[in-house]
């Protein structure tokens, strides 16, 4: 799903740049844990994104 962003992808300012990506395994990892959590608890939101990334929401 990400591959295209290894040859770059257009950013707001017209210039086209590779995006940072990461490894799956990590989002499963995540969804392991949420999935694992007793009943009880209850997670809003989980933001899972390469560390690379310069900003959050950012277009």
């Amino acid at each position: 799903m990400t591959e295209k962003m290894v040859q770059g992808i257009a950013q707001a300012d017209g210039t086209t740049k590779v995006e940072p990506r990461m490894d799956v395994d990590h989002l499963g990892q995540a969804v392991l844990y949420m999935a694992q959590l007793p009943r009880e608890s209850n997670i809003l939101f989980m933001t899972t994104m390469a560390s690379t990334m310069p900003l959050v929401g950012r277009g």
